[in-house]
């Protein structure tokens, strides 16, 4: 199964189930579920069994949107990675480091990042995404994995000289257009071994971070469990799992992105996200 937001041909916002280079737009036939983020809180998306109708279209017809383009809720982990803790130097938390960003900071696969025009340090950050699939509040870990929809990529691009204008993140992290994310939604039955799992982000072709998700501190039921211990999850809401070591803000020389770089993040199994870089106008 891989699902897609996309704008079709005719310029209607809508999501399909793609199917190599061809997408069938689900959207059109559901009146009841005219987003992607309302399709996944149906009996039909729980079920599995989606029924292929709609009008097809070819992958280039069309123009992906975020994954899900205005989630309730984005809520990223930060730190959660032993080498990014170490680059940093943070110390090791008790609970999950969390922050927000806002629908207006990210964009789809396919679709450049922006640079900031008041910032030169403005930075990559491949990372997990998961979609919540059913409304829950006080999850066990052990019930976690039956509340995800499914998984994404995601570049939570991250402006680090106004990440760090005070102790909070807010600032750095939602600039428009920052970050990436899709291209698809892919079941959890995709990730089968996360010790064999890989993260992996490129920026022009080259390697700069790689971890296994069996290296994450929290776990994703530990991350979905502590989070719904505060608010109510629901269809559509993302969690974005946190980035290994290797972000540019830390190597020596420090290696920011400007107009013209490439950013990929690769998860095995989930899909490759890949956005060029422009300047802001």
């Amino acid at each position: 199964m891989k699902l897609a937001s996309f704008k079709a041909p005719n310029g209607t916002s809508t999501y399909g189930l793609v199917n190599g280079d061809q997408v069938i737009d689900l959207g059109a036939e559901r009146p009841n579920a005219p987003s992607l983020q309302a399709f996944i809180d149906t009996d039909e998306f729980r079920s599995g069994k989606i029924a292929p109708k709609g009008p097809s279209y070819g992958l280039s017809q069309v123009a992906l949107e975020p994954l899900i383009p205005n989630p309730g809720k984005i809520i990223c982990v930060g730190l959660n990675y032993s080498e990014h803790i170490k680059e940093t130097g943070r110390s090791d938390s008790e609970f999950p480091v969390l922050f927000l960003r806002t629908a207006s900071s990210q964009v789809a696969h396919g679709h450049p990042l922006v640079k900031p025009k008041n910032s030169d340090r403005f930075d990559y950050e491949g990372e997990l995404a998961l979609v919540i699939g059913k409304r829950g509040r006080h999850i066990s870990e052990k019930d976690a994995m039956s509340y995800v929809a499914g998984y994404s990529c995601y570049n939570d691009g991250s402006v680090r000289d106004f990440q760090r204008h005070t102790h909070q993140y807010t600032p750095g992290k939602n600039f428009d257009q920052t970050g990436g994310f899709g291209p698809y939604l892919v079941g959890p039955d995709a990730i089968v071994d996360r010790k064999q799992t890989f993260l992996i982000t490129r920026v022009n072709g080259q390697e700069v971070q790689k971890a296994a998700l069996a290296q994450m501190v929290f776990s994703i039921e530990e991350i979905i469990s502590y989070v719904s211990s505060y608010t109510t999850l629901e269809p559509g809401d993302v969690i974005v799992t946190g980035t290994p070591g290797g972000v540019g803000d830390r190597r020596t020389p420090p290696l920011y992105l400007h107009a013209g770089d490439k950013v990929t993040v690769e998860v095995t199994g989930v899909g490759i996200l890949e956005n060029g870089v422009v300047d802001e106008a």
